[in-house]
Order: structure tokens, then sequence, then C-alpha cells
């Protein structure tokens, strides 16, 4: 009951925050915290729950990114529908990893799933009739209702739709890992081979894992196109995945709720640095260096610290 309350608290807080602080630039940040908080709990399904490390929810939201930007740019669907197209290409292409993915374990994941999303990247950038090459996609058309675009409106319209998003991605993936699928995750994780001596098939349930998590990370893709108005390869890139995966790591593996808490913490915390005379070029270095302290003392993550608080 009190984790519920919480809970609703922390949303009521997010609803009202456009009517307390009017910055474009604060509601920008949150737009980017919501949508990190999307790929990263999606992404912790699989690395947290199902006990599978890989690294191919950076393709899924990739994916999302330039199957709704091609669609709403070069195809001239309406944005909206381009942005259920990046779900809809985000499920195909974790169809494709996951069916040798399922079958191999350790290190042989992780290697298969990251050389697949570089794949991703560089077949982006050989299609740059398709895709802008290096150059990448400007100028995708923005959302709108009617006659109503989202550009005019100080981000605020496209600050409700990325909380819509992260709250249905949240209540998808809480109900999941409640379900028996869930708990059925957790066995394979825990002790495979009990788990699979009473019934649970671990292919595919690790397929579903990993289809079911790629929905909600294609949808935030297609949305950061069209928020953005621009596809660029970069988000195939290093930084993007280690950052996502820090989200992870200081928000609590195995959590759900720890990785979106720390998608907006360091979010924040970041342009908070840099701001800071001295610190714009080391912010990530002190960023680093209090992720290490808290995760030496708690293993647990940032969530263990807001349960005790």
């Amino acid at each position: 009951m009190v984790r519920i309350v919480a809970l609703l608290a922390v949303v009521t807080c997010l609803l009202a925050v456009p009517t307390v602080i009017g910055d474009s630039y604060v509601r920008h940040l949150f737009i980017l915290a919501f949508i990190y908080a999307i790929v990263a709990s999606n992404w912790d399904l699989t690395l947290g729950h199902a006990g599978i490390f890989n690294f191919g929810h950076m393709a899924y939201f990739g994916t999302g990114v330039y199957a709704a930007a091609i669609a709403a740019k070069t195809g001239g669907i309406d944005p909206w529908l381009a942005i259920g197209l990046g779900a809809l290409a985000s499920v195909a292409v974790s169809l494709l990893l996951a069916a040798p993915v399922v079958r191999l374990k350790g290190i042989y994941v992780v290697l298969v799933t990251f050389a697949f999303s570089q794949l991703a990247m560089q077949l982006v950038l050989s299609q740059s009739q398709i895709t802008g090459g290096a150059e990448g996609m400007v100028r995708i058309p923005a959302l709108s209702l009617g006659d109503h675009s989202f550009v005019r409106y100080g981000k605020l319209g496209y600050y409700y739709v990325a909380l819509l998003l992260l709250a249905a991605s949240t209540i998808f993936l809480l109900s999941l890992v409640g379900s028996p699928f869930g708990k059925s995750l957790r066995a394979l994780r825990d002790n495979e081979d009990y788990a699979r001596a009473r019934g649970i098939s671990v292919s595919r349930q690790r397929l579903l894992a990993m289809v079911l998590s790629s929905v909600f990370p294609g949808l935030a893709g297609g949305f950061f196109a069209v928020y953005l108005r621009v596809a660029s390869p970069e988000i195939f890139g290093f930084a993007t995945l280690s950052l996502t995966l820090s989200m992870i790591l200081f928000g609590g593996v195995g959590t759900i709720l720890g990785p979106i808490a720390a998608a907006l913490v360091l979010t924040f915390a970041t342009e908070a640095l840099a701001g800071i005379r001295g610190l714009e070029e080391a912010r990530f270095i002190v960023i680093a260096i209090g992720m290490i302290i808290l995760l030496r003392f708690r293993p647990q993550g940032l969530i263990h610290l807001l349960r005790r608080a």
C-alpha cells in the first residue's frame, strides 16, 4: 500500500511539473529522461529479471528511431502512426535477434547482441540514400493534433506524451514481473536446471522476454525521432549504450523502478554539473565516481536508498 501511494505521489508531481516550471529546456531534460527511462527499465526486464546479459535494446531503440523517421519523412506517414511503426519494426528486429540468442549463454550472448547493434549501425551508414548515412535524417515531421503543432507550445505536448509512454511502459513491466511469467523468468535466472525440471521452457521464455521488452523501446525510439526531428547513427553508438546501462546499474538491477529513478537523477545531475564552472568537461568523471561509491556501499542501487528514506 505504501508503495502504491508513493508511486501515485510521484506521478502527481510529474503531472504538475509543467504547471510550475515554464522553462522549455527543463521540460526537454524531463522528456529525454523519460525516454531513457523507458529503454533502461525494459532492458532491465531481460538483464535483471531474466538474467540475459545482452545489448540488444540499443538496436531496438535505434530501429524505432529510423523506422519512424523513414516512415514520417520519406513515406509521408502521420508521425503518430510512424511511432507505432517504430514499435513494430523493433519487435521484428527482436525476433530476428532472439532466435539465435535464446540458445546461447554467457559471453556469447553479449558478443552476438553487441555485434548486432554494430551491424545495424553499419547498415544505416551504408544505405545513405534511405537513411542519410553518417549525416542522418533531419527535419522529420513533428507531432500535431489537428492544426496545432506540438512545436509551438514550449514542449508541453511532448512532455505529456513522453510521460504517458513511460507510465504505460512501467505498468506493463510491473504487471509482467508480478505475473507467473515474471516468476518463471526469475526461476530461470536463479536456477535454470531446476526451472527446466519444473517444465519451464528456457528458449520460449527467453524469446518472449526479449520480444516483450522490445515494444516500448521501439515506441520510445519512434517518439525520440519525431520529438528531436533528427535520426542519427550515433544512437547505435557506445555512448548511448553505456549511458543506458549505467542507469540500470546505478538504479538497481532487477527492480524496474530503479532504472527509471536513475534516468531522472543522472540526466539532471549531469546537467547541473555542467553549470558549475570548471566541471564542464569533468562532469562525467564526477558522475562515474559517485556511481562507484554508491554501488560499493549499496550494491542494490539507488532504489534501495529511496525505499529506506
